[in-house]
């Protein structure tokens, strides 16, 4: 049997960035990945603006809709149902292969090559020293490691009001793609009387986006299509899996996609890992002396529950960002001509520091809305749908959304767990438990903040939407990293305790988790790991 060096568990942001630190400092790496594709839709595209389509292409009910409708939810809106159909690869085989149950909890989880970073919002933050603090990250290191992500992925950032609690101090950044006209109207607005914004602790500025303005390393800059939703035909936009295919061009790393990996064995000098084939349900063995888990947070804690098993259930904190959405109106704004060019990623956010020490920031990304499609948010109007759709339409032009993000921090209420399911392929389903009894007026309040503002910026609130818990899409602390060794928790260094070879680089170590887009952080603390991993492989 073969024993390779390091295996890295995961192509998402986190695996994607630790085999590329572990390939360039001349490691041989093997990653164990679900491998899940597009074969269908991103032959179907053509490479035009999404005005043209609408107005020329015959065939597009096949890339917007999708040929089974498969982007028309048939249910209430949960996490995944603003997925486009070149985008429903991402959550292929996830219910059959990941099965989870969880009262009001619906988490978004991935199989596919790259993971979730396949859709990604792209929206890059650094973390505060005080942010790190809580999270248990070491301050110096982070902050040399958003850097070397930055160089390697591409952000473009302006250096505006937002920018202490976006790019920060990383330099070398791309000028910002050019601002949307309803998004304008309210910077502008913001600008005229920020004095007074600011005093209520808001700042409004560009978001930071991992999405290239300036061509870099064959990748071409973004193209303002407004078609960021459905392709990544310049690869402007960093998706892991672009690191991923370039790490494939390498004498000292191998891909092995179509496996899930189930649980580990460490034996003395040698890590043993049973992985599950999700085309075939064949089980195979697979040995390195160091292994690196990045799976995302939840199947991260479903591969070590399986592995240090204990006599009685064991329940591992959880973290995820509570998220309301919120479209408003500008009326400035209304029957005016939406730009030919224009891009679907954030155009502003506007960050709430309570208390101006960056421990308690609240952030909302503000859309405008296109490419979308309007049918997503008809359910959202209190009108009928043909009455709706005529008054959308009018709309569109004036309307922005804006999606608020609160920080969170561990409550007893939420945690998760492994349960036995005899129909599972695993034989097992997580359970999580996730109530926010404790924040939910303080979340109430802030939202009311938010509003109020928006209003002073030149947009009106229609209503609040609140998706199930695990919309957010950002997870994290079920492995809290731990001074003191003990079960079910990491070392500084990313280390698992109790074990000698087994690390774990995405996000199962946050004791908090900021408001703030954390993939950037992820991805630094990624490279941190792979580092630590590394030094120790040759000490």
């Amino acid at each position: 049997m073969e024993i390779v060096d390091f295996i890295v568990v995961g192509s998402g942001c986190t695996g994607a960035i630790a085999a590329q630190t572990l390939v360039e400092a001349g490691e041989n790496v093997l990653m164990i990945d679900g491998g899940i594709t597009d074969d269908h839709y991103a032959k179907l595209q053509p490479k035009k603006n999404f005005t043209d389509l609408r107005r020329t292409d015959e065939n597009q009910n096949r890339y917007l809709l999708g040929d089974t409708f498969e982007s028309i939810p048939d249910d209430e809106f949960g996490t995944g149902a603003q997925l486009t159909p070149a985008r429903q690869y991402l959550i292929k085989n996830v219910s059959k292969f990941l099965p989870l149950e969880g009262e009001h909890f619906s988490p978004m989880e991935s199989l596919a090559l790259g993971g979730l970073g396949g859709g990604w919002g792209l929206g890059c933050c650094v973390f505060s020293s005080n942010e790190l603090k809580l999270a248990g990250l070491t301050i110096d290191k982070m902050n040399a490691a958003y850097q070397t992500i930055a160089n390697r992925i591409g952000i473009n950032s302006e250096n505006d009001d937002a920018r202490k609690f976006t790019a920060a101090h990383i330099q070398n950044t791309d000028t910002p793609p050019p601002l949307d006209p309803t998004a304008e109207v309210l910077l502008k607005k913001y600008n005229s009387k920020k004095s007074k914004i600011n005093l209520n602790g808001f700042f409004l500025g560009r978001p930071a986006l991992a999405l290239l303005t300036e061509e870099k390393n064959g990748r071409k800059p973004m193209a303002l299509r407004d078609m960021d939703f459905y392709d990544d035909k310049e690869q402007a936009a960093y998706r892991p899996a672009i690191t991923v295919e370039e790490l494939k061009k390498k004498s000292n790393f191998k891909y092995e996609g179509g496996w899930m990996v189930i649980s580990f064995i460490e034996m003395e000098n040698i890590v043993q890992i049973t992985a599950l084939n999700i085309s075939t349900n064949e089980k195979k063995i697979f040995s390195c002396k160091q292994l690196i888990l990045a799976p995302g947070v939840l199947g991260t804690a479903r591969i070590v529950l399986r592995s240090l098993k204990t006599k009685t259930e064991t329940k591992l904190p959880f973290l995820c960002n509570p998220y309301t959405y919120v479209p408003c109106i500008v009326p400035s704004r209304l029957g005016k001509q939406m730009p030919e060019a224009n891009s679907g990623f954030a155009q502003l956010s506007l960050f709430h520091d309570a208390n101006g020490e960056q421990t308690d920031v609240a952030m909302a990304s503000i859309y405008t809305y296109r490419s979308l499609m309007l049918f997503r948010l008809l359910r959202e109007t209190p009108l009928n749908f043909r009455d709706g759709r005529i008054f959308m339409q009018h709309l569109l032009p004036a309307m922005v959304i804006v999606g608020i993000h609160h920080p969170e921090k561990y409550s007893s209420e939420q945690f998760i767990s492994l349960e036995a399911d005899e129909s599972s392929p695993t034989g097992d389903h997580l359970k999580v438990i996730y109530k926010k009894l404790n924040q939910r007026e303080e979340i109430n309040q802030r939202e009311k903040k938010y509003i109020s503002i928006l209003r002073k910026l030149g947009a009106y609130a229609i209503k609040k939407v609140k998706p199930e818990n695990g919309a957010s899409i950002h997870y994290a602390g079920t492995l809290p990293f731990s001074e003191v060794e003990k079960e079910f928790t990491l070392s500084s260094a990313g280390k698992l305790h109790g074990a000698k070879n087994i690390y774990v680089a995405d996000g199962s170590g946050f004791k908090f988790l900021p408001a703030k887009g954390l993939t950037l952080s992820l991805m630094a603390n990624a490279h941190l790991v792979a580092e630590n991993a590394a030094k120790e492989f040759h000490t």
